[in-house]
């Protein structure tokens, strides 16, 4: 008997052709920070476990505090034990990896500290060292012009266009979100980087874009013909964007009150996947032609005037409720939380893209705190089959056709279709196609903090938010807070702890005949 030919799937890979990555020097200002402990030297550890860093590299972290390179390297070690996302940690490797490690001492607007910064990064060795460097602003936005100054004026930074080159190396800066907190505030810091760097020496990160699945977008639209022609408006109905999360906002309540769901949220993270989503092809895989194209669908947002964020946009506040079988206090009750705030912990929008693919077409966007879980979800809904055959006979019953991109948790892409219950009378029955990263590429799965720190070292801007991205994104979040004017909240806008939102919500699609889609739950594959 001939065994059955299996036939392995052919792997086209990209990137490696794209990336290179040069000796260089990364300095952290904010050493000794939650992100630096959490996030920044877990990834770097496990980039250079897997052998991706340079061979050549050094780690400076930069703060205020009194310590010693070996007394931060402890700090590390231990941060690293409960922060790694592989346990235990491997020593050999950490030992390794520890020697690229060192600190310097020293305040943000103190001269002498610069120059000791320069002092260290100039040490006996390979020159690229000092002239590659990355700085990462791992502080309050407020402070990132004073250093992006005193970088400058210690000769650690210098504004050039890294696509012409310079005999000095190349130097960038990698700066978080919060990027200004509405959209004069982002031009005024757009106006301070940019006195001491040009636009593309800034890496301004958005921790979503580097995750896989939404990687997997541009992916899953553009290598698949099947799906890439039935994405418009004569396809599909409409589109839901669920970002939830399953806990209150804890002891994060100062910055929220600073902040709100609008900014914390929808100005960056959903309005980066609608991007995604609802882009056009761009004309190559480089990072300004992928740029360019989330820039054109923006802009191409409907902005929301008073009267349509009455219409079309809903906030809402939890109230005092039950997560997961716990009490939650209301977000009122929260730690560092004024007892009449009026801040929204939750939003849902409909907006509209006024291009030709998408004309007509509303999408519905919703995020917020203390609701049953935490998921990220894309769902594309198709129209609905014409009205005979099956459809005339089950009329609503009928599910419509629909596309479930999974962000987070158990990553995949599930298909939505109409299927015959067996048996020997006529029933019909959604079912679905689940298509599980875990099942098909095993758990392995990197922190996004690991691909950013490798495209930032490489200069590969392309999962990075450019100047204009964020300053459009800010006038569609301006034109909702004007809207809503410090009006205060309605009963209709308040919700339980551990319910899908303020009654509001469910108003904004019933009123086009739609309704939420709950985010499904989905067990890990085994």
């Amino acid at each position: 008997m001939i065994p059955e030919r299996v036939e392995e799937p052919q792997v086209c890979r990209l990137s490696e052709a794209r990336r290179t990555v040069e000796p260089c020097s990364m300095v952290i200002f904010g050493a000794s920070g939650d992100l630096t402990f959490r996030k920044l030297i877990p990834a770097l550890y496990h980039d250079f476990k897997e052998k991706l860093l340079p061979a050549e590299f050094r780690v400076v972290g930069f703060a205020r505090r009194e310590k010693t390179t070996e007394s931060w390297r402890a700090e590390l070690r231990q941060a690293l034990e409960q922060f790694s996302r592989t346990k235990p940690v491997d020593e050999e490797v950490w030992a390794a990896f520890a020697r690229h490690l060192f600190y310097c001492q020293g305040d943000l607007a103190d001269p002498i500290a610069y120059a000791r910064l320069e002092q260290l990064l100039s040490a006996p060795g390979n020159p690229a060292l000092r002239c590659n460097l990355v700085c990462y602003l791992a502080i309050p936005p407020s402070q990132f012009g004073l250093a992006a100054e005193h970088l400058h004026r210690a000769g650690l930074l210098q504004r050039n266009d890294p696509a012409n080159g310079s005999p000095r190396g190349w130097q960038r800066i990698v700066v978080e979100k919060p990027f200004g907190h509405d959209l004069a505030s982002a031009q005024a810091l757009n106006r301070d980087l940019t006195r001491f760097a040009a636009e593309p020496q800034i890496f301004r990160i958005d921790h979503y874009l580097g995750k896989e699945t939404v990687q997997n977008i541009l992916m899953f639209r553009f290598s698949n013909a099947l799906f890439e022609r039935l994405w418009h408006r004569d396809a599909i109905d409409h589109v839901q964007l669920t970002v939830s999360e399953a806990h209150g906002v804890d002891q994060r309540g100062g910055y929220y009150e600073e902040a709100g769901a609008l900014r914390d949220m929808v100005q960056n993270h959903l309005l980066q996947v609608l991007s995604l989503i609802a882009m056009e092809p761009p004309v190559s895989l480089d990072a300004e032609a992928i740029r360019d194209e989330k820039v054109k669908l923006l802009r191409s947002i409907r902005l929301f005037s008073p009267e349509d964020v009455a219409r079309h946009v809903v906030r809402g506040q939890y109230r005092a409720g039950t997560l997961n079988g716990v009490p939650q206090p209301a977000y009122r009750q929260e730690p560092r939380v004024r007892p009449d705030s009026n801040v929204e912990t939750y939003v849902a929008l409909k907006l509209f893209i006024d291009n030709w693919r998408w004309s007509g077409v509303p999408f519905f966007l919703r995020t917020g705190k203390a609701l049953p879980r935490s998921a990220s979800e894309v769902r594309i809904q198709f129209r609905r089959t014409p009205h005979v055959l099956f459809a005339a006979q089950c009329g609503p019953k009928l599910d419509p056709n629909s596309l479930t991109l999974r962000l987070q948790p158990n990553e995949g892409i599930i298909l939505h279709f109409n299927g015959k219950v067996p048996g020997t009378t006529i029933a019909v029955r959604p079912v679905r196609m689940h298509f599980s990263y875990d099942a098909e590429f095993g758990a392995y799965t990197p922190e996004a903090y690991e691909r950013l720190l490798l495209e930032a070292i490489a200069g590969d801007a392309t999962l990075f938010i450019r100047r204009d991205e964020v300053e459009i994104a800010w006038q569609i979040a301006d034109s909702i807070r004007a809207g809503w004017q410090d009006k205060p909240l309605s009963d209709r806008e308040f919700y339980a702890a551990g319910t899908w939102g303020p009654v509001a919500a469910e108003d904004l699609l019933a009123q086009t005949g739609h309704a939420w889609r709950e985010p499904m739950v989905i067990k890990p594959s085994t």
